[in-house]
């Protein structure tokens, strides 16, 4: 079956121009307290991160699950991957974060992590759908569930990342810079980085529910480069609004996207051991970093673009490493899924076991100019359907033979056309590619 309101990452839009209205957040948090009920506990946990509309959200979700009998934890403030990890640690039915992750302030989402802090499969969101479009109708008033707060899951959450830093290191002596994108870690990420001992400057740690994401952030580098470079620092580090993805910059002010810290991750684990299997990426890695870990003898595959592809083909094939070049990072032995801060920290400590600067330590992978373009398009027209879309790529694919690749997709979260050029050419004859190809597309 086709679903309906769940896309590639839980339920997504603009905030009252779509299904994220409080209407309809009442009736998701209804019909997922009836399908996470069978589970057995009745303690469902909820995170958002900053921005404005996550108030109103997170109360109509808290009504939604009290009136179908479960009992709402409310955490405020919390990355995507501490809802996860809480999820497990307090034995609850279920996670809910309420985030549009890297999209602007005014577009949000509710997304779901099952009791073993994954995200739901697609048979359980079918169930939750089929739910949405009963009448809903309360338990009896005995049974009705009772909403609580953590007080101090912010502090467990900031436990937890430190622990998978080895003990036997620190940062000390280290200047990093570290943008939290005005998002879900502002009060976390330089908590834990400072505690490991190194001398922290700030970005992006004033959130005021709308300048979430706003040129900062792991999706906005720009700014980050300029302060690691001024301030003298030894690297830079960059969050998204919901925490989940993990960007760094190096002390030249050079940007390491999420093939680059892969390969560093994947070459230290090899280096001490503990690399199980290989490596998962994605359609959008780079051919930069299936060479470089070819050259070291590490297995790698590719997934279908997003991170729940990513952990699928990790599970198939018994590893515990991939991730998405936009800054996704899975260490599935550390984590159930993504998370920024835990993804960061396996990078400083391999800085630190080695006594190698960032800027060395991915000097072992040389990227191919890879272009993206975002195209928001016409919805009435599937460019993955249009003729001259595809017309084109077909001829700049014959150009390019063995020493490049195209690659189009649609986002799963919002109108957006993704044009994809990668090559063994100069940047500039990759980038006249991706745009001959984007200006087909009808917008």
């Amino acid at each position: 079956m086709e679903k309906k309101y769940f896309g590639t990452d839980g339920v997504r839009g603009k905030v009252g121009d779509s299904i994220i209205t409080p209407e309809f957040a009442l009736k998701l948090g209804w019909a997922a307290g009836r399908v996470l009920a069978k589970s057995g506990s009745q303690k469902v946990l909820i995170g958002k991160d900053p921005r404005i509309s996550g108030y109103m959200l997170e109360a109509a979700l808290q009504a939604g699950l009290t009136a179908a009998g479960l009992r709402p934890v409310l955490m405020g403030p919390m990355p995507t991957p501490a809802v996860a990890y809480l999820t497990r640690t307090f034995r609850a039915a279920a996670g809910i974060v309420i985030s549009a992750s890297h999209n602007p302030y005014y577009d949000n989402g509710i997304k779901f992590f099952s009791d073993a802090g994954v995200k739901l499969s697609e048979e359980v969101e079918l169930e939750i759908e089929a739910e949405i479009d009963k009448e809903l109708r309360c338990v009896e008033s005995s049974e009705l569930g009772k909403a609580s707060r953590i007080e101090d899951a912010a502090g467990r959450y900031i436990e937890f990342c430190k622990s998978t830093f080895p003990s036997r290191y620190d940062l000390r002596g280290l200047k990093i810079v570290v943008d939290c994108a005005n998002g879900a870690t502002y009060h976390i990420a330089p908590l834990v980085i400072n505690e490991l001992g190194a001398k922290v400057v700030t970005m992006g740690v004033e959130p005021n529910g709308v300048n979430i994401n706003l040129n900062c952030g792991a999706t906005s580098m720009e700014a980050l480069a300029e302060r690691v470079v001024t301030e003298k620092a030894d690297f830079g580090i960059a969050f998204d609004g919901d925490g989940d993805r993990v960007m760094m910059v190096d002390h030249t002010g050079y940007i390491l996207d999420g093939d680059e810290l892969l390969y560093i991750i994947a070459r230290d684990r090899l280096r001490s051991g503990r690399l199980n299997g290989g490596v998962v990426g994605t359609k959008m890695s780079n051919l930069g970093l299936e060479q470089a870990l070819k050259t070291l003898g590490i297995p790698f595959a590719r997934s279908d673009v997003g991170d729940r592809h990513v952990m699928e083909l990790m599970h198939k094939n018994g590893w515990t490493l991939g991730a998405e070049n936009s800054g996704h990072v899975i260490c599935a032995d550390l984590l159930s899924t993504g998370d920024g801060i835990v993804s960061g920290l396996q990078v400083m400590s391999a800085m630190q076991s080695t006594g190698i600067s960032l800027r060395d330590l991915h000097q072992g992978m040389k990227k191919h100019p890879q272009i993206l373009l975002n195209i928001r398009f016409n919805n009435e027209i599937d460019p993955l359907k249009d003729e001259d879309v595809l017309a084109e790529s077909k001829r700049i694919e014959a150009l390019l033979g063995e020493k490049g690749r195209v690659l189009l997709r649609k986002s799963g979260t919002e109108p957006v056309f993704r044009v994809m050029v990668e090559a063994d050419a100069e940047e500039d004859v990759v980038k006249g590619y991706a745009q001959s190809i984007a200006d087909k597309v009808k917008v």
